[in-house]
Formats: C-alpha cells, structure tokens, sequence
C-alpha cells in the first residue's frame, strides 16, 4: 500500500481582517478624539466639564494626574453626549431601569429625588432649631415656609416599591419644632386637593410658578394681604425646559417642561457684601434675567440665580426679608405686590448673620423659604443665629 502524503494547505488567518478593522477604528477613533473640539461646560449635563490637567512627575508618581487625566478623557469623548443618551435608552428600555445618577424614574414621566430609608436628621433637627432660635429673637414677624418634595404630593407616580423615606413624618417634626415661635405654613393639604395643576417641573426638583404661587396664596392669607393679581397680568412662557433631573438622567422619551412667568419692571440691586451688615450696590437690573432662558439653566433666570444679598423696589407697603433657597427665586416676584421693599438673602453667599442687616435695613417681616431636601442637609441655616462678634 502506497501512502500519499499531501502537503497541508495554507489557511488565511480569517480574523485578520477584522482585527485589521478594529485597530484602524480604534486609531480613528483616537484621532478623532484629539481634534474634536473641547467643551468647558456641558449644556444638557448642567456642569462644567474636566479639562487637560496640567502635567508634573509628582502627580504621576502620586496617580492624581493619572486620574485627572483619565476623567479628562471621559468629559471630552467625541460625541459624548450621543453616547450618554444611548446609555439611557439602554437602561431604561433594555434593562428597565427605574433609577439614575440617584433620581427615580416614575410613571407619566415624572423624575423624582431618590431619598431612601432613614436619613441621618441631625442637621435637619438642627436647622430647625436655629430657625425657631431666630423666630423666638423676632417675635410675631417670621414665617417659616418648607416647600414638600414632590415625591410628598405624588407617591402614586413612584416607581412600585420605591422604600421611600418618611418625608411626612420628618415634615411634622420640623413644624412641631418651630411653630411655637414662627407662623408655619403647610402646604401639604392644598398641595394634595389642588395635585392635578401644575405643582413641580417633571424634569426638575424646583416647584413651578404656579406651584409658587398656591404658596405665595398661602402666605397672604396668613398675613391677611391681597394676592398678586395674575389676570391682571399678561403672562409669558418659555417652553423645552429641561432640568437638573434631566441633566442626571437624560431619560430617553423625556418630555420638556414650560416655564411661565410675568414680565414686571420692578428693579432688583445686587449687593456686594463686604462685612456684616455693610454691602455696596454692584448692579441694577430687572428680577428675571431673559437671557437665560436661551441657556440650559432656564430656571436660573428668576432673580438672577442665588445671590447673597439683593434688595427689589416693590409696589406695596412696608418691607419683608426673604431668607431662602433656590425655591423662592421664583415666589419672590409675586411679594411686589404687597410690599414696598423685599429683600432676599442666600446663605450660600451671604457669610454674616441677619441682625445687623435687620436693624439698618429696617425689615418688618421675615420668611423663611426652604424646600426639604436642601434644608435637610443644609449647613447654612446656623447663619440665621450667628451674633455679629462671629460675622
């Protein structure tokens, strides 16, 4: 028997090709990344974004530079924000996800701030000691407003088993705290008989400006003043308003808010702060800033963002000083109806105590206008109490 031997036939590798591909896309891809044009802030993300670190041996050696550089790299990543929005969609569609960045996501399209369990309430408890402090100080003239989550009003629209936290049951501790000093508005009840208008931005944590008014109603009828006349004003609105809610998540079929507000020509003058109680006027300008709503930041617009200290000619008489949160940006407009003189103050940039700033501004009435989740961890309120030896 004759045995033939055959030579072996040569095989192209078939994987070449393709790993050839890879690689070129991959080079690609790089090159592409070094010329796409740098952004220093992100418009749907609301948030500047990480530039080129400046390089040193110690920075290497330590890894910061390593990483600064690496987040560098993710903030920059040409078509960054295609990539997150199709992220979402994985999510949301292919996974069913009801949670992102820490915000929930419930049914018709509402997002809501993720707070589970039981929260650590030591300077929630806290900050309403000093605002009874304070009240206790200015007998008969503070109000004290906290504006619920939304979650509060609208549990129906949580995502099933959501283990919220108790928001009521903290809500009746903070008001138990300071009622016995402050005139204390709950808008719990007329939030829930009036939950089918339009409350809270879907995309946002902030309450809308109708939402601000029932508040504003609210307080009126507190202080036995007649509201703000909304027939007798032309309103305007300002539509495709996405919010920080948005910017976290950037759920797939999200649907815009619209932002209404009343064009008045009361003027508002942004202070300086140089000391306790001592301020120079830096600029005069109207209450809401238009050129916002063409930003990203839409509701940044209401007073101008979160000044320290400003002060707004109003139509009415007396004064009041508004101590607040982002909340009140966009209920303050409502008090030029009632007062001659409003002035609001933003612990965030507002570094001294009120009572120097009470005493030679000569304000009537205080409100303080909080929302939950900022005064539940708010490290600011103990300025309410802070004497002036410590300013």
């Amino acid at each position: 028997m004759k045995y033939v031997y055959r030579a072996k036939e040569r095989r192209s590798p078939r994987g070449c090709p393709a790993l050839i591909l890879f690689f070129l896309l991959l080079f690609g891809f790089a090159v592409l990344n070094l010329f796409w044009p740098k952004r220093t802030i992100s418009e749907l993300e609301n948030r500047r974004l990480a530039q080129m670190p400046a390089f040193s041996w110690q920075g290497l050696l330590d890894g910061s530079w390593t990483a600064d550089f690496g987040e560098y790299l993710q903030d920059q990543v040409a078509f960054r924000d295609l990539w997150i929005d199709l992220q979402s969609g994985v999510n949301t569609l292919a996974l069913q996800k009801v949670e992102q960045g820490d915000i929930l996501l419930g049914s018709d399209h509402w997002m809501f701030t993720k707070q589970f369990g039981t929260p650590d309430t030591t300077q929630l408890m806290q900050n309403a000691d000093f605002a009874a402090q304070f009240a206790q100080r200015y007998p008969g003239r503070v109000t004290f407003l906290l504006a619920p989550s939304a979650s509060v009003i609208y549990p129906e629209n949580l995502p099933a088993g959501a283990p919220m936290t108790d928001e009521n049951a903290l809500l009746d501790q903070v008001f138990a705290a300071v009622s016995p000093y402050a005139n204390v508005i709950d808008l719990r009840e007329v939030y829930t008989a009036r939950k089918d208008e339009y409350l809270y931005f879907r995309t946002d944590h902030h309450w809308t400006t109708h939402g601000a008014y029932i508040a504003y109603e609210q307080f009126c009828a507190r202080q036995g003043l007649t509201p703000f006349d909304t027939a007798a004003h032309e309103s305007q609105e300002v539509t495709g308003f996405y919010g920080t809610h948005y910017s976290t998540t950037r759920w797939w079929n999200t649907r815009p808010d619209t932002i209404t507000w009343y064009p008045l020509d009361n003027p508002m003058t942004v202070y300086t702060i140089t000391g306790d109680g001592v301020f120079e006027p830096a600029q005069t300008t109207g209450m809401v800033d238009t050129a916002k709503f063409d930003t990203r930041d839409k509701y940044g617009a209401f007073l101008g963002g979160n000044n320290g200290y400003s002060v707004i000619e109003g139509d009415g008489e007396g004064s009041i000083l508004v101590v607040k949160d982002s909340y009140a940006n966009s209920f303050i407009p409502y008090l030029t109806a009632n007062y001659a003189k409003i002035g609001v103050v933003d612990f965030r940039n507002f570094a001294y105590g009120l009572d120097n700033t009470i005493e030679k501004e000569g304000y009537d009435q205080i409100l303080i206008l909080y929302n939950f989740q900022t005064f539940l961890t708010d490290r600011y309120v103990n300025r309410l109490v802070r004497p002036a030896s410590e300013s």
